[in-house]
């Protein structure tokens, strides 16, 4: 019969992920802090916050992030752009999540062939700006089957890095 672990009996691994997540002008505080949970979860390097600055102090972030804001290393910059050309320079790869004209199918994108990755995520009404949009190597959607053609960019946050983590590989935590 199985049961519930609790965090205690847990099994952790100890992967870590060369992958940033940029947001472009993300305000939600439970959107930001499911970020949190999510860069925790998939142990990814950091997350960049562009545009608003993000209030750490908010309770909805801190009840959503679960302390997890505590531990996710993350950084906030005014300018999207100014960032993404840095991190061109330092070769990462910049895939934006968004349903474009030019994006393709999440699950055709070859994340393996990858050594560090950026996902930007955009704005919860607006998506990624077009500005931001333009510096991007590669545009990624995920499929979606119903009528609505965007979701919560916190979930989209997670299906994206469970698909972009199976294939990418992993280093050593030091």
């Amino acid at each position: 019969m199985s049961k519930q672990l609790t965090h205690e009996e847990h099994t952790l691994t100890s992967k870590k992920f060369p992958l940033i997540i940029l947001t472009d002008n993300l305000m939600g505080d439970a959107n930001i802090g499911s970020l949190f949970r999510l860069a925790d979860a998939f142990n990814i390097e950091k997350i960049i916050f562009t545009g608003t600055p993000i209030n750490i102090q908010s309770n909805r972030l801190k009840r959503t992030a679960r302390g997890t804001y505590q531990v996710v290393n993350f950084e906030h910059h005014e300018e999207a752009s100014e960032i993404i050309l840095q991190l061109k320079q330092k070769e990462y790869k910049i895939y934006g999540l968004e349903i474009t004209s030019h994006s393709i199918p999440l699950g055709d994108a070859a994340f393996q062939n990858e050594d560090k990755i950026v996902l930007i995520l955009g704005n919860e009404k607006f998506g990624i700006s077009e500005d931001v949009l333009n510096l991007t190597d590669t545009q990624i959607h995920i499929p979606m089957f119903g009528k609505n053609s965007s979701m919560n960019v916190s979930q989209a946050a997670g299906i994206a890095l469970y698909e972009i983590t199976k294939t990418l590989p992993s280093f050593e935590e030091k």
